[in-house]
């Protein structure tokens, strides 16, 4: 008997040391560093005999647990990192016991891909989208805007007459967008469009958000040019919103692809205070959201949001020309012809039981919860004498400076080591309106507001430092 026989005998014990160590890290949460500025380099070879389960977890343990970090804790508020709800751990944990590849609804095989269809069903109600939106899960939003543009290039295409999957990218496909997030611009540099080829629109006088008098400008000065429009639905710096109703009520009078990446922002959609921000967005050809930021699943897992009537354009896209066996792709729905990914992890189901744990309620508290301490945030910056407030408190993120050192980078990055090595809070750089900033993102159900002061004692303590050096 091997070693993995053997031990698939041993799944109840070998489970309970997995769980273990799992509620282990969950309960240090609050205690945990949540930066680890040294490297770890574990000195372990690859042993010719197997060591078996319990001696591999117990060598992990040894040598990296030293490099995880509270990265779903409640003083993460760093890159929009949310946490996981009690829910989507279980979730997690059964789709790598189900070990589901979701493609097909009807076989032959795995017809996993129902649930997934099913959960965007959900999704679509949780945001109160129209059911003409059909999507499917992917990693990230670098994904999720990556399949949506690559469908946008299709459309683009044939406005030119060319199927631009089959023969390759053509010139004249035109890209506007005012702060889009790096990872649209890196999916056009996936896609052959090009970084470097956004017309980029004027925003508005103090904002992020769109000029949408410019985009109705560039729009009539060459009105048949193929276009691509990349809004915002959500600043990474500032959560601020272009203008959605008004982007829709050009599609009437000028043919563009209309792309939203809402990646954590399109959950305002979920509070009555706030979803007058994307009124309109429905209207647009496609969406990107992100499940591991502010709807608190565990990482990878994100939503692509296509109009169903660009079906066609979609499997020109992603189709397996040369795999017969899939049937007609149009006919036969399998994602093997929706999306970039052949082999495909069953990331709806964590989402799935979320959703139903939680409902919409439970996800309008947590939105509104974490816009409140935002806010408290915010007022505690304001009062600061060492801290400058940025941008207004729009939403969930706090944009803020050194204020006597708002154009250094420099000191900036002193006191950000110097906050990272005492280990309480973590935050990102950034640079807003030429000056150098922090962000920090209110994403996680954990968070309290005694997670607040304590944030505020530990800048404290690193801005005595910084200052005295």
């Amino acid at each position: 008997m091997t070693l993995m026989q053997q031990e698939g005998r041993q799944l109840n014990e070998l489970l309970a040391l997995a769980q273990s160590q799992a509620l282990s890290y969950l309960q240090g949460l609050p205690d945990m560093p949540i930066s680890r500025p040294t490297p770890v380099q574990p000195a372990v070879e690859l042993p010719e005999h197997g060591i078996g389960t319990p001696a591999a977890l117990s060598q992990f343990q040894t040598h990296f647990s030293q490099a995880l970090v509270a990265s779903s804790g409640p003083r993460y508020w760093g890159f929009v990192t949310g946490g996981t709800t009690p829910a989507a751990i279980a979730g997690d944990w059964l789709t790598a016991v189900y070990d589901q590849n979701p493609q097909s609804i009807t076989g032959p095989g795995d017809v996993s891909a129902s649930i997934e269809l099913h959960t965007l069903q959900l999704y679509r109600q949780l945001f109160s989208l129209p059911d003409n939106f059909m999507g499917g899960f992917v990693t990230g939003a670098t994904l999720s805007n990556f399949t949506a543009l690559a469908v946008a290039r299709q459309w683009a295409g044939r406005q030119q007459g060319h199927d631009i999957a089959r023969d390759g990218v053509t010139s004249g496909i035109r890209i506007l967008a005012a702060t889009p997030h790096s990872s649209a611009v890196k999916s056009l540099a996936m896609l052959g469009l090009g970084s470097r080829h956004i017309t980029y629109l004027r925003t508005l006088t103090g904002r992020e958000a769109m000029d949408v008098a410019h985009l109705e400008d560039v729009l009539a000065q060459e009105p048949n040019v193929p276009t691509i429009l990349i809004s915002s639905g959500g600043t990474v710096n500032t959560v601020d919103y272009d203008d959605m109703q008004a982007i829709a009520e050009l599609r009437g009078r000028y043919a563009f692809w209309w792309h939203v990446d809402a990646a954590f922002g399109g959950l305002a959609a979920l509070s009555p205070s706030f979803q007058d921000r994307l009124a309109g967005w429905d209207q647009a050809d496609s969406l990107t959201i992100d499940n591991h930021k502010w709807l608190n699943v565990p990482y990878d897992s994100a939503v692509y949001l296509i109009k169903t009537h660009h079906a066609a354009l979609q499997v020109q896209t992603f189709q397996n020309a040369s795999a017969p066996y899939l049937g007609d792709p149009l006919a036969d729905f399998s994602y093997l012809n929706y999306g970039p990914e052949n082999s495909r992890r069953l990331r709806a189901l964590p989402v799935w039981l979320t959703l139903l744990a939680y409902g919409r309620e439970g996800y309008r508290q947590l939105v509104e919860q974490n816009v409140a301490q935002a806010r408290a945030f915010g007022t505690l910056i304001d009062q600061s004498d060492f801290l400058q407030l940025e941008a207004p408190v729009r939403l969930n993120v706090v944009c803020f400076s050194l204020k006597p050192y708002r154009t250094d980078k420099e000191k900036l990055t002193q006191f950000q080591k110097k906050l990272e090595a005492l280990g309480q809070v973590f935050m990102t750089p950034t640079v807003y309106n030429g000056v150098c900033c922090l962000r920090a993102a209110f994403v996680n159900w954990r968070t309290t507001p005694d997670d607040l002061n304590l944030a505020m004692a530990s800048m404290q303590t690193a801005w005595e430092a910084v200052r005295e050096a």
